[in-house]
């Protein structure tokens, strides 16, 4: 107790002081952290990650922060890039340690998107998932085989919505998961309420839902993964256990289909069927050809069905830039046809056009999450191994500073002597995680923006006589969807009648 009473003010400042430079030197090896928001002891930026639209509060921080930032959120590091120079530096140049992808262990462990191709680590089976997904859709003359599938079911879907244009975002699902069945599993959709174009849908919305930042707290506090489901606060284990089946089924379901029809010789050729033909598959390789014929359907059809959706939305609000794409349509093609795919470089505005659709809503805002594999210094900063390195792809494509009016859509920003950046090289992602259905994704949105453009007059709703004007409003999530919203299509004239109403068949 004398030992005690006989510490002084200065003796304790001195203490602090020591403690302080020793902090210093331990801490000399390593340079400092990007700026950001300041965080609080132990649960770091906890308060400052959002619910929902992470990539309006990423923007701020760019602007705060510059062009990387970072924040902690309970001891896991994550590194924001605003900017396509940083995201290439880091994700492109620097692909042997920023392509490994996080662990969720809910969407990951529990789920089992961990066996997913986008969500692997970065290691001999995602190179081989990406390989047989390459054989598919990897080129533009790979996907071309399936223009005459494409086609059909884009004609389809004109017959849909002139029957029901009340419907029109169900059909835009319906065709996407036609279109990416028939290719990866030689499936023909039934016309209506086709179980696995319901099934494929639910698992990519789920998929969205889990895998979104901050979606289930067990994802910060892993070990509660391990509490039994009747725990309070556990329903999250009863969800996961849900769509861990409704997933399996996915992978399972159509395999067995192919394999079924492969045993009665009438098996038509699909991703699935030409690797099964390759000769006898080990255990592993026969998994994973399943996963990888069902994770095509996912990267596939988040950007059709998310972009197609988008194209309609932009149409019923910007009416001069639909008449300037008819023009060229009427143009080039004329009344007594539907355009195709051997019309795509005489019809450049349309080209223009989707560009501009992948650009003015962004499918994935703030991509996939991926994972530094090992410390690393960048730019003076560092970025330690495990962090979480989350692009804002949203911010990207709105950025002033290289889109002019970027709220505004507007396709002759792509055309001319001088035209804007490709959104193409930055709305699907960067690196070795790059999107691998870039060239169906892009095919399908071409498609259908042309046949629909063809025939169809895209109009805002009115209900009781007051214009419906629809917001611009994505919704959460790692995909993100144009919020539903009411339009008017209409047959541009009789002669447009008669070509929907033409046979289509395969």
């Amino acid at each position: 107790m004398l030992a005690l009473t006989n510490v002084t003010a200065l003796d304790l400042c001195l203490a602090c002081v020591g403690v302080y430079l020793l902090k210093q030197v331990f801490n000399k090896k390593n340079p400092p952290y990007p700026p950001g928001p300041p965080g609080w002891p132990l649960i770091g930026n906890v308060l400052d990650m959002p619910h929902s639209k992470l990539w309006l509060t990423f923007t701020e921080w760019g602007n705060t922060y510059g062009d990387i930032s970072h924040i902690k959120v309970l001891g896991q590091h994550i590194v924001v890039l605003n900017s396509v120079k940083a995201a290439m530096d880091m994700l492109d140049n620097k692909g042997t340690i920023y392509s490994d992808r996080p662990v969720f262990p809910v969407g990951g462990d529990l789920i089992g998107y961990k066996n997913a191709t986008s969500l692997l680590p970065y290691c001999g089976r995602l190179r081989q998932h990406r390989k047989n997904s390459h054989s598919v859709i990897g080129t533009r003359a790979a996907v071309a085989i399936y223009n005459q599938v494409e086609e059909v079911e884009t004609r389809r879907f004109l017959k849909r919505v002139l029957a029901k244009p009340d419907q029109l975002q169900a059909h835009v699902r319906h065709t996407a998961g036609a279109v990416i069945l028939r290719i990866s599993h030689g499936y023909e959709v039934k016309e209506n309420d086709d179980p696995f174009v319901d099934l494929a849908d639910r698992v990519v919305d789920q998929w969205s839902r889990a895998t979104a930042p901050g979606a289930f707290i067990a994802d910060a506090v892993p070990f509660l993964i391990k509490v039994p489901e009747w725990f309070p606060g556990a329903g999250f284990k009863r969800l996961a256990r849900e769509w861990h089946d409704d997933f399996e089924e996915l992978i399972s379901a159509p395999y067995k289909f192919v394999v079924d029809q492969m045993a009665a010789g009438i098996a038509p050729e699909s991703f699935t069927s030409n690797l099964l033909r390759g000769g006898s598959l080990s255990a592993e390789d026969e998994h994973n050809v399943k996963l990888s014929a069902a994770t095509l359907y996912a990267s596939a059809s988040d950007t059709t069905v998310s972009t197609i959706n988008a194209f309609f939305l932009a149409m019923t609000l910007f009416p001069d830039v639909q008449k300037k794409a008819q023009a060229e349509i009427d143009a080039v093609i004329g009344p007594d046809r539907l355009p195709s795919f051997a019309d795509q470089d005489t019809l450049p505005y349309i080209g223009a056009l989707v560009k501009e659709a992948l650009r003015w809503h962004s499918v994935l805002p703030i991509g996939i999450p991926h994972c530094v594999s090992k410390d690393d210094i960048h730019d003076g900063y560092y970025i330690p191994k495990g962090s979480l390195i989350m692009t804002n792809i949203w911010f990207m494509l709105n950025d002033p500073k290289r889109y002019a009016n970027p709220s505004q859509f507007n396709p002759e920003r792509f055309l001319g002597k001088h035209p804007e950046t490709d959104p193409r090289t930055i709305c699907f992602g960067f690196g070795r995680r790059i999107c691998p259905a870039i060239h169906l994704a892009e095919a399908s949105v071409w498609l259908s923006a042309a046949m629909s453009l063809a025939v169809f007059d895209i109009s805002k709703a009115i209900e009781n006589g007051i214009e419906i004007i629809p917001e611009v409003d994505p919704l959460s999530g790692t995909v993100s969807r144009p919020n539903p919203f009411k339009c008017s299509i209409e047959p541009r004239s009789s002669k447009a009648i008669a070509l929907i109403e033409q046979d289509a068949n395969y």
